[in-house]
């Protein structure tokens, strides 16, 4: 059960990725990415990571709040999770581990803070 609310929730932020408007797009001709920076309606960034150039989400992609604080950070291989992910919530952190696309493996810790990112 808790592996499916946790994969319904990165599914949620990956899917914010493709429905703001507020969203800055560049692409880097040194690594042949595009780079994207998402942005909450209060001007905060709420994502940023990279696309290769077929579409697919590609390297590390960060989540943030509405105040700056990260919620998730992991990275994608040509559209597939990839590693370990961690996503915090309140004062817990939980490490996601991938492979294949699939969770392999779920790690809690309670207090851990978060920094937050003052874009």
């Amino acid at each position: 059960m808790k592996k499916a609310v946790i994969f319904l929730a990165m599914t949620f932020v990956t899917v914010l990725v493709y429905g703001q408007e507020n969203k800055d797009q560049i692409f880097n001709k040194e690594t042949n990415l595009i780079e994207v920076t998402d942005y909450h309606d209060n001007g905060i960034i709420s994502q940023e990571g990279t696309f290769n150039v077929k579409g697919e989400l590609h390297g590390e992609w960060i989540s943030y709040d509405a105040m700056g604080n990260k919620i998730s950070q992991g990275s994608y291989e040509n559209g597939d999770k990839t590693g370990k992910w961690i996503f915090w919530s309140n004062n817990t952190m939980k490490e996601v581990e991938y492979s294949n696309n699939q969770i392999a493996s779920i790690n809690g810790v309670k207090n851990s803070s978060r920094v937050a990112d003052n874009h």
